[in-house]
């Protein structure tokens, strides 16, 4: 399976919306942190991540129905979370209320809303987009790890 990075904004988008993850504010910017897996012309999975420094929101995990269960997206996350130790980020967080249990296995863990840096606090995500009600998860990257 091939991962790749900037795929196109439209295909994420409708990706997102069946997997009935908001798109509203994303824009092609976001692209630039965004991956794709399986070809360019049939993308069966994206993920993408909000980087703030040392910091990161892990964001729009969504598989395409016929391609779930084949490990699809912890390859995204891994590639997602080899990315963020790229750029220096110590510390993924994500709000989920459908995948909690699949984050958990991923070495994610829930935390207080409280606990959450500004950075995080601030994006239109934990701000609105979802709901209070959503998990919210933290995984510490270490630069060996992986």
């Amino acid at each position: 399976m091939q991962i790749f990075k900037n795929p196109d904004e439209h295909v994420v988008k409708r990706l997102l919306s069946d997997a009935e993850l908001p798109t509203a504010d994303l824009t092609p910017a976001h692209m630039d942190h965004f991956f794709g897996c399986g070809a360019r012309d049939a993308v069966e999975g994206v993920v993408g991540l909000e980087l703030f420094g040392r910091t990161a929101l892990l964001r729009s995990l969504a598989v395409a129905v016929p391609a779930r269960g084949c490990g699809l997206g912890k390859q995204l996350v891994a590639e997602a979370e080899s990315y963020a130790r790229e750029q220096g980020v110590e510390a993924l967080f994500l709000l989920t209320t459908t995948a909690e249990r699949f984050f958990d296995r991923l070495g994610y863990r829930r935390i207080a809303r409280e606990a959450v840096p500004d950075s995080i606090k601030a994006t239109p995500e934990y701000a609105g987009i979802c709901p209070a009600s959503s998990a919210v998860m933290c995984k510490r990257l270490s630069a060996g790890a992986g």
